[in-house]
């Protein structure tokens, strides 16, 4: 797992003074990024092998709100891992308190917007950090 502490800007909030919905899923992409990252897949790097890995689904679930200069934590999990895709978790909290909760699927796919399998290393380097998800076999 992967956290991330965020400071809630004026920026992100809506007229009512809490988190615009729409940026949790920003605050997602923030904890994805990391969680790659941290255990050594950097989505610089992928992209300069022409790999990527757009969102196929995600799904948010609103617990409680965030305002304005609440200081949240973004954890971020491997929950599953494909042939060709992965889906991650995510949780965030304003100290122990759950706000929302959600997850991204993630296919694989080349240049040309094909899937594909992982390679080699990345794939071993997925498997090694995976918390309690499915693995697809590789083959």
């Amino acid at each position: 797992m992967n956290k991330i502490d965020i400071r809630v800007s004026y920026a992100d909030t809506d007229q009512m003074g809490m988190v615009y919905y729409g940026n949790y899923l920003t605050y997602f992409e923030r904890g994805r990024t990391e969680w790659l990252r941290e255990y050594g897949i950097a989505y610089k790097d992928i992209e300069a092998n022409e790999l990527y890995f757009p969102v196929m689904n995600a799904t948010c679930n609103y617990h409680s709100p965030a305002k304005y200069d609440d200081m949240i934590t973004v954890e971020t999990k491997l929950a599953e891992l494909g042939a060709a895709y992965l889906v991650f978790s995510y949780e965030v909290k304003l100290g122990e308190r759950l706000l929302v909760s959600g997850s991204t699927k993630h296919p694989l796919v080349n240049g040309s917007f094909k899937p594909v399998r992982f390679p080699k290393e990345m794939r071993e380097l997925l498997e090694k950090h995976i918390e309690n998800g499915k693995v697809e076999s590789a083959k």
